[in-house]
């Protein structure tokens, strides 16, 4: 089976700024695969160069097989791009837009009724037909720019931070959308800020760092680089004696902003966990299981805390 994108050592400057620095990706068929990384890593400018919509300098990006270069414009009726953004016609119709659309995208009579017809129900939208976009809330907006983005059945489906600018109750049904998307075999290429948006909808993630990927892997093996099987986030009056403490018993030691968090080597109790660090000024413990939040924080975004270097607890940006 043909992958459906392969990049390998790509890069991309803006003026004097190397956005991408030997990017590599590989995304197969039915794959839904996220990028995750800080701001200014590089995700969107990944997702605006296969889509076609900024140039790349160096290295090799195929789709389908076939180079983007020489793909040319043809590379865009491949591709559906949906961003935070919405591209939409306020003054018509949900249908209307779709239409439209489906137009530039050279679909016949036929083919345009009847596909419109099937997104506007799949979508729900029908309950909205008769409300002009520009009246509908964000997260309606951003259900029928999902769907214009699908409106030519395209092979590779781009989510640029798809519910950035939702509320929470739409950004769950939008969760539930690609989801359904990812569960009929659309593969998709997405970035997201929200840890647990891609936990929930990934096969597989990126982890970017300077224009890199820095970490790769299905959300399991992701979590199992971290050194830890729970995550205990601690606060205390005396953090140097409680780093030392948990040192002492061969937990891992994290701090971020003024918490920390300590990666047990197994599930331990509340009360476990409180006895064994009796005596350090701990006001406050909270134990959760680890995720991609951790596994985030522990391969792009964290220094490591060791006994050689406990009185140094600043964690540098990544």
């Amino acid at each position: 089976m043909t992958t459906v994108l392969h990049i390998d050592d790509l890069h991309k400057w803006y003026g004097s700024q190397h956005v991408l620095n030997g990017f590599h990706l590989r995304v197969e068929p039915g794959e839904v695969v996220g990028l995750l990384g800080p701001n200014g890593c590089g995700k969107s400018t990944v997702l605006n160069i296969v889509g076609k919509l900024v140039s790349y300098d160096h290295g090799q990006v195929r789709l389908m097989g076939k180079p983007l270069m020489e793909l040319g414009y043809r590379a865009r009726g491949m591709v559906g791009v949906c961003s935070q953004h919405c591209a939409l016609y306020p003054d018509l119709l949900p249908a209307e837009n779709l239409h439209f659309f489906a137009r530039v995208y050279g679909l016949s009579d036929k083919q345009r009724t009847q596909r419109v017809a099937e997104l506007m129900h799949s979508f729900e939208l029908d309950n909205y037909a008769h409300t002009r976009v520009g009246k509908l809330s964000g997260g309606w907006q951003q259900r029928l720019h999902l769907a214009v983005a699908l409106i030519h059945r395209p092979q590779l489906l781009l989510l640029d931070e798809p519910t950035a600018a939702v509320d929470l109750q739409a950004r769950m049904d939008l969760w539930r959308l690609i989801e359904g998307l990812r569960d009929s075999g659309t593969t998709i290429l997405l970035t997201s800020h929200h840890l647990a948006e891609a936990q929930r909808l990934c096969s597989r993630v990126a982890m970017m760092r300077c224009g890199q990927v820095v970490a790769e892997g299905s959300v399991p093996q992701l979590l199992a680089r971290i050194p830890g099987q729970a995550v205990a986030m601690v606060q205390s009056t005396d953090s140097a004696a409680l780093t030392q403490r948990a040192l002492s018993l061969g937990w891992t030691v994290r701090q971020h902003a003024d918490q920390i968090r300590l990666l047990l080597p197994h599930d331990l109790s509340l009360r476990e966990i409180v006895d064994a660090l009796d005596g350090t000024q701990v006001s406050a413990v909270r134990v959760q299981p680890v995720t991609l939040e951790d596994a985030y924080l522990e391969l792009v975004g964290h220094t490591p805390i060791t006994a050689s270097s406990q009185t140094e607890h600043t964690i540098t940006p990544p």
